[in-house]
């Protein structure tokens, strides 16, 4: 089924966690590179305040979406996350306008 949705999460670090936060999402990019899951497009910035974080998921299907949250990459992750933040992430569906 195709249910095309687009997440975006945004929170903020406790600045001595940040390096620790950066490793954890760089393992989850080596899993996807390595197992190159269809239907998942992943996007992770650091904004300039270096302790700020914007991840924008969009997946194709519900499996898809399965495939990328059973990652143990990101299950590490998102095992101890809450210990890092200094703001709690915001997590929102997002509708696309317009990409180019």
């Amino acid at each position: 089924m195709n249910v095309s949705k687009k997440v975006v999460v945004r929170y903020k670090l406790k600045a001595d966690r940040v390096r620790e936060n950066e490793q954890f999402i760089k393992a989850v990019y080596r899993q996807l590179h390595e197992k190159k899951p269809e239907g998942v497009h992943y996007s992770t910035y650091k904004l300039a305040d270096g302790v700020s974080f914007l991840h924008i998921l969009f997946y194709e299907t519900e499996a898809a979406h399965k495939t990328f949250t059973s990652l143990p990459a990101f299950r590490d992750f998102q095992a101890q996350a809450k210990d890092r933040f200094e703001e709690l992430p915001l997590v929102n569906e997002a509708e696309e306008i317009g990409v180019y």
